[in-house]
């Protein structure tokens, strides 16, 4: 049936496999016939089974990060806060300057995106923020 040629520490063996059966095969090495009894049968391998599934739930949209009634006012880019023009509990008007941004030598003015009153100035005179940090929190 088959041919194999073995070394096994250094020793050569031609094995012929003859006949192959439920539980018994008939092998023969180096010209002696043996009869080998297996305890069990040899699985043959299975073709892997495609399942289809059902597609992933579509990802949930982000939590806003201004929520009804509330606005932040965020960094434009890196810089110093020079000035703050607002305090908590103010009263606002949209497009009023709320502070000064100094970012690479030039002064920015940032306004406020909507009219409300000022929950929280996040920020103090001097100090360095990073693009996308919330300055000011408008109700």
């Amino acid at each position: 049936m088959r041919r194999f040629k073995f070394t096994i520490a250094g020793n050569r063996y031609n094995v012929e496999i003859r006949s192959f059966d439920d539980h018994v095969t008939e092998i023969e090495v180096n010209g002696t016939s043996y009869l080998v009894e297996l305890d069990k049968g040899i699985p043959r391998p299975q073709p892997p089974k495609i399942v289809r599934t059902a597609p992933p739930p579509p990802p949930k949209p982000p939590e806003p990060l201004n929520k009804p009634g509330l606005s932040l006012i965020k960094a434009p880019l890196p810089g110093t806060i020079i000035a703050i023009s607002v305090e908590p509990g103010m009263q606002i008007a949209m497009d009023q300057p709320v502070l000064v941004l100094e970012a690479m030598k030039m002064e920015n003015n940032i306004f406020a995106e909507k009219p409300g009153i000022v929950k929280a100035v996040l920020v103090s005179v001097g100090d360095t923020v990073m693009q996308g940090d919330v300055l000011i929190e408008i109700e």
